[in-house]
């Protein structure tokens, strides 16, 4: 809804006595619009450009009838656009007694730049082709570092040396890791142990709600590993896509980063703090293309180390999820010395998108450059690119986001693993914005 300005018109009497030409009559000031309101209308129009986007809303748990009153009409996108112009322009400034909660001032910053990725959003639903680093920028306020082949082969190299032997490099580290692969029957149970070890190390840090939870579906034919679906109510649904093999380490990984002290953990916090504690409305909906999923996804993945530091989690895996997998635990620090090499080849997977989507290779060359670079199995790449054609560069997130996250968290904490978790849960808790990390 875009706002009309109304006026007062003011004719100060004494003025006119001291004068001897009449004044003009003096225009109050606009009424200032509360940010309670703005954020009404926000969520509003996040659920209205959900008409447009099926991926946009990524959770609401706010009051039912407003998604309901959204589903009823499909504003155009044009007029999506001029609401968020005119929502941006309601935001008031800061009063002197707001700019000394540090919360308050960053929900004004948070509000405004995802207003400006919603504009982003409607103008390619519009037609609108950003290049990768335009788009991410607009949508989650932050640009990945570009990276030619020879930054990936010098780790690759170093991998060549970890697995000797005859054939190519994929083909011996997909051998490799053929033998820590969870048999399906088993996975529950080995999900179930990460689970819980993970939100036990979680609760020796923070106080979570009484009553939160999650439950664990089990789902194929999906272009991602594992998703969370916020709910409300400080309850969660945790899917997990059993498409491709799951390697045993993808149990700490998807059991932190979905669930503790991620995702879940992430939107408890933030009902509990910004919604339920100061009535702050606009977290009752979360934008999947927006800031916001920078905070969310490198908050997830740096959890992983923060709920495991050093060398503890290789200790859990072998005394624990290697044997409900049935493994052989001695191979546990084995594989992940090998894992830890591999990882330094994350940011591979923005450099396909990128050439990707800006249209400089087609699909098969996205897909084989992952298989080269990024050490993905045939079908994990082809599945990738799916999720390149429907995220798009959403890809930075997960990498940029991490080193983002663990930056401004290890510079705040003291150097002690207790001012890591504080640090990291007042992250949770706040709208901080991804260009506020690097402050």
């Amino acid at each position: 809804m875009i706002l009309k300005a109304a006026f007062v018109v003011i004719l100060a009497s004494s003025l006119i006595a001291c004068s001897e030409q009449p004044q003009p009559p003096a225009a109050a000031a606009a009424p200032k619009v509360e940010m309670n309101s703005i954020a009404e209308r926000y969520v509003k129009l996040v659920l209205a450009v959900g008409q447009h986007d099926a991926d946009y809303v990524d959770a609401f748990y706010g009051p039912a009838e407003w998604k309901t009153d959204a589903a009823k009409q499909k504003i155009p996108l044009p007029q999506l656009r001029a609401d968020a112009d005119a929502l941006i322009a309601a935001i008031p400034e800061l009063s002197e007694a707001e700019r000394k909660d540090e919360l308050v001032a960053l929900r004004r910053a948070y509000l405004k730049r995802q207003l400006e990725a919603l504009q982003a959003r409607v103008r390619m639903l519009e037609g609108t082709t950003f290049t990768f680093d335009e788009e991410s920028k607009a949508l989650y306020d932050a640009v990945a570092p570009v990276h030619p082949e020879s930054y990936f082969q010098e780790m690759l190299n170093d991998l060549e040396r970890r697995l000797p032997g005859k054939g190519s490099l994929i083909a011996r580290y997909d051998a490799f890791r053929q033998r820590f692969v969870v048999p399906p029957a088993k996975l529950p149970a080995v999900f179930e142990r990460a689970i819980a070890e993970c939100r036990r190390r979680t609760l020796q840090h923070s106080k979570l709600p009484d009553g939160e939870s999650f439950t664990v579906e089990y789902v194929t034919k999906k272009p991602w590993s594992g998703y969370n679906w916020y709910q409300g109510n400080y309850r969660s649904l945790i899917q997990v896509n059993t498409d491709l093999p799951i390697y045993i380490d993808r149990a700490i990984d998807l059991a932190c980063h979905e669930g503790y002290p991620g995702h879940h953990v992430y939107n408890v916090l933030l009902e509990r703090h910004l919604v339920r504690d100061r009535g702050w409305t606009e977290f009752t909906v979360y934008p999947l293309f927006s800031p916001q999923s920078l905070i969310a996804e490198g908050t997830a993945n740096y959890g992983i180390e923060v709920a495991f530091p050093g060398s503890e989690r290789v200790a859990f895996e072998r005394e624990s999820l290697y044997p409900a997998a049935g493994l052989d635990p001695s191979k546990a620090a084995e594989y992940a010395a090998i894992a830890s090499l591999a990882d330094r080849l994350a940011y591979a997977g923005n450099e396909a998108a990128r050439r990707y989507l800006n249209k400089e290779i087609d699909r098969a060359a996205a897909a084989e450059w992952l298989t080269r670079y990024a050490l993905m199995s045939p079908a994990r790449a082809e599945q990738r690119t799916r999720f390149f054609d429907t995220y798009r560069s959403y890809v930075i997130n997960y990498n940029l986001g991490k080193d983002l996250v663990k930056q401004f968290v290890e510079s705040r904490s003291g150097g002690s693993p207790e001012g890591r978790w504080k640090e990291f849960e007042r992250l949770l808790a706040s709208p901080r914005l991804p260009s506020a990390l690097r402050q």
